[in-house]
């Protein structure tokens, strides 16, 4: 039977723990409920020490922790606390979900307390009220509730406007209602789970905030990426609709915020799930020193980065504007670590323009210097991919690798064992991590612009497209150190567990998904220390990798088919 919806936020014994392929493969959504395994199994290597499980009252706000690795990391006195709160999985959509018979969209990608967040919501239910949840780690479960809205009338919305020429779905619906966001709200991220009188049920997600905070760690959600993916009213940066089907001639060039995510596997959740949430659940998990923002927000307060040591961008965080790369290139130069776990970020320009329901609510990119109207007057935001012609500054020089292609499928092949980013993980150059590497994938190009001193720890052969996929790690003379995986599994394969064949490691070495979570604790480690450039500098071990016939390999850069 399904689980009915809303619930207490109380742990007991009726309330299983969420498992951990279930929601990350989608079978969240089906009506046979959940499993009993753990999001991201925590082996014994990866245990929280028992003074942060325990927690002192008598502990600062922001303290060092020894992890039982061995890793130092900053801690929040009160990230521990709230994650020993009651959790529950109430949060999960249950029962077989109709496309369109609940959705909506909020007037803001991300909040703080004293905001008013407008909630539009389409909806065939007679009725409906909003279940906030802040997710993270308590005890397993995932998420906690935090407010439940009014019960309140649902309405059918009018139809979604189509502009001409540049293909923006837009949804002119009337506010349904509006949630006060208020300090009982802590940072985070959070899915606004609609649920209709009817057990209609999907998400709206939402970041929430704190503009004045000078914790270690940011956690970055991609919703521009989940943008301009979002194929809702059959228009999507990459798709539009035909007499046939769908084209990319026919794909938006501006798309808008005001609308739903689909009501896919992960209904209404955009990438959250897949690409983001497994290093959410580790951060909070661990108890790090960690604040919350989208990629919107780097782009309207870029120099906000400056308060932090270290950013982690996450699955994929493909689009960036040119006020985010600014205030990234300058607060790694000033001494903010950059983490890139995931492939294929930074790659396209966009612009953010406002609608009629608030700032940066439209997003454009035409992918073609020659339709773009700004090219010509103001070609520096010309919005193509940043190697294009007229803006000819590759990712490359942010993040020291450059996108290759997609569909990858191969091991992670360790090339340098001794690098502290493999630290207490018991590889050897050569090792190979099975199936680590999927889907898109980054390397480092040595005849591409960029840093010189770029290291490499992982150089992994893909099979069948002559190319390599590359753990990548460079720091600035005197300022911050880049960290990127190169691979867009890297976040998921954090919760989903992979076994190694028995005669290729130790036993030692339970799975590949505990020596992933081990190497990201080195990266907090380092990462939250300060400055990588002090304490870890670069040597440029990639010129021994890249060199001979392997340094003039092409690269396919350019060919996003994704």
């Amino acid at each position: 039977m399904p689980e009915t919806a809303g619930g207490t936020g109380d742990v007991g014994p009726t309330q299983p723990l969420i498992g951990r392929r279930q929601f990350l493969q989608g079978a969240f959504a089906a009506a046979a409920g959940v499993t009993s395994s753990r999001l991201g199994r925590r082996s014994e290597h990866h245990r929280i020490p028992a003074h942060a499980k325990h927690h002192p009252k008598n502990l600062p706000p922001v303290y060092n922790t020894v992890l039982d690795s061995g890793v130092i990391v900053p801690t929040a006195r009160w990230l521990v606390e709230e994650n020993a709160k009651p959790g529950t999985n109430n949060w999960v959509v249950t029962g077989i979900q109709t496309p369109h018979a609940i959705e909506g969209f909020a007037s803001q990608v991300s909040a703080v307390p004293g905001d008013k967040l407008a909630i539009f919501v389409n909806t065939v239910a007679p009725s409906f009220h909003v279940e906030v949840y802040r997710m993270g780690h308590y005890q397993g479960l995932g998420g906690r509730l935090i407010d439940t809205s009014d019960t309140v009338a649902g309405v059918q919305q009018p139809a979604p406007t189509v502009t001409p020429g540049v293909n923006t779905v837009t949804c002119p619906w009337n506010e349904s209602l509006t949630l006060d966001v208020t300090k009982d709200w802590p940072p985070g991220n959070y899915l606004l789970k609609l649920v209709g009188s009817g057990g209609q049920q999907q998400y709206i997600p939402l970041t929430v905030r704190d503009d004045a905070s000078h914790a270690t760690y940011v956690i970055q959600n991609s919703v521009t990426t989940w943008q301009a993916y979002n194929l809702w009213g059959s228009y999507s940066l990459y798709f539009g609709k035909t007499s046939r089907g769908q084209d990319f001639a026919n794909r938006a060039r501006v798309v808008s915020f005001d609308r739903p995510y689909p009501q896919t596997w992960a209904q209404g959740a955009a990438d959250f799930f897949g690409n983001e949430f497994p290093l959410l659940y580790n951060m909070e998990q661990l108890g790090l020193d960690l604040t919350y923002w989208t990629d919107v927000d780097l782009h309207a307060n870029p120099g906000l980065l400056m308060h932090h040591r270290a950013l982690f961008s996450l699955g994929h965080d493909e689009y960036w504007s040119r006020p985010m790369r600014q205030g990234a290139r300058d607060a790694l130069n000033a001494g903010t670590n950059l983490a890139f776990l995931g492939a294929n970020a930074c790659y396209r320009q966009i612009r953010l323009d406002p609608t009629s329901v608030g700032p940066n609510r439209l997003e454009t990119c035409y992918k073609d210097a020659t339709e773009d109207p700004l090219s010509t007057s103001q070609p520096d935001l010309t919005t193509v991919n940043w190697i294009q012609a007229p803006l000819n500054d590759p990712e490359s020089n942010l993040i020291g690798s450059m996108y290759q292609s997609v569909g990858a499928n191969a091991d992670l092949v360790v090339s340098d064992g001794s690098s502290w980013f493999w630290n207490g993980c018991g590889l050897s150059d050569g090792t190979r991590l099975p199936g680590v590497v999927q889907g898109e994938y980054d390397r480092y190009v040595p005849y591409l612009p960029g840093p010189s001193d770029v290291d490499v720890v992982a150089h992994s052969t893909v099979p069948g497209q002559g190319n390599w996929s590359d753990i990548t790690y460079y720091t600035t003379p005197r300022g911050g150190g880049v960290v990127a995986t190169g691979m867009a599994s890297w976040v998921f394969k954090l919760s989903n567990t992979t076994e190694f064949p028995s005669n290729i490691v130790p036993a030692a070495i339970p799975n590949v998904t505990d020596v992933l979570l081990r190497a990201m604790q080195n990266v907090y480690g380092v990462f939250g220390a300060g400055p990588a450039w002090e304490t870890q500098p670069s040597d440029g071990s990639a010129s021994e990798i890249y060199k001979g016939a392997a340094a003039n390999t092409p690269t396919a850069t350019g060919t996003n088919a994704a």
